[in-house]
């Protein structure tokens, strides 16, 4: 094996291990949520106020019930749309639960 063969097969194992060890629910929260929500669980502060959305770290947020969130994510709150049909249960079980380490 050669220099270039030895580094771009590290690269490749590098970005499959990368990619494994991701946290469930972590891709679907980055392409549905993290507009709205933050890639930290805090929103711009445009979108805080247009939107009404607070941050992970906001104790009302942090007070809501895991099976809350399901639902409220399930079926839309406020302006939030409703993933009921466009995300599978376990999409959004698993985005909650991102959303919720988030906090942590």
């Amino acid at each position: 094996m050669n220099l270039r063969t030895g580094i771009a097969l590290g690269a490749l194992l590098a970005a499959t291990t990368s990619a494994a060890v991701a946290a469930p629910g972590a891709d679907t929260y980055k392409a549905k949520c993290q507009s709205c929500h933050g890639a930290e669980g805090t929103p711009n502060p445009g979108i805080a106020k247009a939107m009404g959305v607070k941050p992970i770290s906001d104790p009302s947020v942090k007070s809501i019930s895991e099976a809350q969130m399901i639902a409220e994510t399930t079926n839309g709150k406020g302006k939030m749309p409703a993933f009921k049909g466009k995300l599978t249960d376990a999409q959004i079980k698993d985005s909650v639960n991102y959303f919720r380490s988030l906090g942590k």
